[in-house]
């Protein structure tokens, strides 16, 4: 499995931001679809951004929508996760993940289900948020 890293994260006050960092180990993220996952504490992993081959699409997690932001660097080949307005709910480990080969519909990222966690081509080994005062 391909392997990924991610940076980025700590701990932040209700109301602040931070930004993580997902850089491939090896390898350029090309035209692979890139998915952040988070896993709060006791829930299962569920993804909250997803950006496609070109980076023209995106998809959020209703939860947080007009809060959080995706967007690629091909000359950095990262993948970014702007978070903003951050709240106590997102507190969790938060993953990077990528399909290297996206259908037409993940290419696009059509919807989250697209992308079951144990069907992903490479992960990192995530990186913790907490959110409190």
């Amino acid at each position: 499995q391909l392997q990924l890293e991610e940076s980025g994260g700590g701990l932040v006050q209700p109301g602040g931001s931070l930004r993580l960092s997902c850089t491939p180990s090896g390898f350029a993220l090309d035209s692979s679809a890139v998915v952040w996952f988070r896993q709060a504490p006791g829930k299962a992993r569920a993804g909250v951004a997803c950006i496609g081959s070109r980076g023209r699409s995106t998809k959020y997690e209703d939860s947080v929508k007009d809060r959080f932001s995706i967007s690629r660097d091909s000359a950095s080949n990262t993948v970014y996760l702007q978070m903003n307005r951050l709240t106590p709910e997102d507190t969790g480990v938060y993953y990077c993940a990528i399909v290297r080969r996206p259908s037409p519909a993940q290419r696009i990222c059509h919807m989250f289900e697209l992308f079951p966690t144990d069907d992903m081509d490479g992960w990192g080994n995530g990186t913790l948020v907490t959110v409190s005062l």
